[in-house]
């Protein structure tokens, strides 16, 4: 059977095959970032648009890493490493253990930031699963993006006077 293509067709990649997992990877970074420009509108501090402005680049520039090549640099990677750990100080305290993802709007769209970037962690793994080469800090710069966001919205939290609401799961 051959498929149709609309002759107004979004994206060339979107009827590659089901195994192909590489359209799915440049959908879901192109629906992270524009999120993050989402919490940018959200937010009223110029600093911190400004470092989810690179933020933002740093996913696009991942984006066709899967068809092409890795082209974000290690000093980029050790910024947002150093981003990460700027946050986890600023959030000391206010996470012991799970936390439901709830709060202030801005932390709410970090916390669906952050499970976007584990989605993508797992859609690399299943990549590299089907036998396809792939450069380690891909999956350093998935998961550092996913606990940036995911402490970003502890902060967010702590700065709009929210309370964490903890999560006791009945199964750990």
């Amino acid at each position: 059977m051959e498929l149709y293509h609309s002759p107004w067709e979004a994206y060339p990649f979107l009827s590659d095959a089901p195994d192909d997992l590489r359209c799915d990877f440049e959908l879901l970074t192109d629906e992270i970032a524009s999120r993050t420009g989402l919490l940018r509108s959200q937010l009223e501090d110029e600093a911190l648009r400004a470092e989810l402005l690179q933020v933002c680049e740093l996913v696009y520039h991942a984006n066709p890493t899967l068809r092409t090549r890795f082209t974000v640099t290690p000093d980029e990677i050790q910024w947002l490493a150093s981003a990460v750990e700027r946050l986890r100080s600023q959030s000391e305290g206010r996470c012991a253990r799970f936390v439901l993802p709830q709060g202030c709007t801005a932390a709410c769209t970090a916390h669906i930031l952050r499970v976007q970037c584990k989605a993508l962690v797992r859609l690399l793994y299943r990549h590299a699963h089907q036998g396809h080469p792939m450069e380690p800090a891909l999956l350093d710069l998935t998961n550092l993006l996913s606990g940036y966001f995911f402490l970003l919205a502890l902060v967010l939290n702590a700065r709009a006077g929210q309370e964490e609401a903890e999560f006791v799961s009945r199964n750990y």
